[in-house]
């Protein structure tokens, strides 16, 4: 079952502000009130969520696999692990996770519990449903909710995970506070997003294949090629490695690291909650 955080916690109250607060944000390439930030967002991803992994599949080549593969590596998650995997509405990490405590004999005994919290009900359900088809009935919880209000109490898990959902908070900073309050002393976060590719000749390609390539198949495979827009956009708005890492220190993390992935195209960051 899909548990709804109230309305108020997901619409007027996901900037992290009073309603009627005139502070700006960006959308992309947009400048849009803050307010406005969230509701756009979610509008985006119940837009693409039927295709969503396609695509994913589509752009990467495969290779996003290969990346969550390795911030579950790094995690390297043991029976009786209390995981958020935020902005997680597709289960990618989940399900990765559940594999990973299934070979250390964790199954069904209840000793590890795998919470998934995504602002959009859509993508939750495809989660839930491609679990279901994995005959998953249990060890999952799914929560509809914002990174920057989580609904959990204060040092409740032992590991917070975010993949490619982090830039599409309104607050970056307000997220990273949120995930240190609910992470336990001695817990663990780890960042997969996409960051600054390192190589100056690759990046001029990147940047052609993200403005062009990208909304062209957004628009003939996921019907939407504005969405596919607002993610090369997203990804050049969104801090790169050594600022993101900063911004880790601050919200209080220590230990901080990244590791670039595929010449800096994603990156994992770490932190732990000591």
């Amino acid at each position: 079952m899909v548990r709804a955080m109230s309305a108020r916690n997901q619409t007027d109250r996901t900037d992290g502000q009073e309603p009627g607060s005139d502070a700006r944000t960006h959308f992309g390439f947009r400048d849009v009130a803050e307010a406005e930030k969230a509701p756009l967002v979610k509008g985006i991803f119940q837009s693409v969520a039927g295709r969503y992994d396609l695509m994913n599949d589509l752009m990467s080549g495969g290779i996003h696999r290969l990346w969550k593969a390795a911030m579950v590596d790094w995690l390297d998650p043991r029976p009786g692990i209390r995981l958020l995997d935020a902005a997680g509405g597709t289960a990618d990490i989940a399900l990765k996770v559940r594999d990973r405590l299934a070979g250390h004999g964790d199954k069904t005994d209840g000793r590890s519990r795998i919470l998934v919290c995504d602002l959009t009900p859509e993508m939750l359900e495809i989660g839930r449903d491609r679990a279901l088809d994995r005959g998953v009935f249990d060890g999952i919880d799914w929560i509809c909710g914002d990174a920057q209000r989580l609904p959990l109490q204060d040092s409740s898990v032992s590991a917070y995970t975010i993949a490619f959902g982090l830039r599409n908070v309104t607050r970056i900073d307000q997220a990273l506070e949120e995930a240190r309050r609910v992470l336990k002393p001695g817990g663990r976060f780890l960042c997969l997003e996409f960051s600054r590719v390192v190589q100056p000749l690759f990046s001029a390609l990147y940047d052609r294949y993200s403005f062009q390539v990208l909304p062209a198949m957004g628009a003939a495979i996921a019907g939407d090629r504005e969405a596919y827009v607002y993610l090369a956009e997203s990804i050049r708005r969104f801090p790169p490695q050594d600022e993101l890492a900063a911004k880790m220190t601050r919200a209080g993390l220590s230990q901080v690291r990244y590791r670039n992935l595929s010449g800096g195209i994603a990156a994992i960051h770490s932190g732990w909650r000591v």
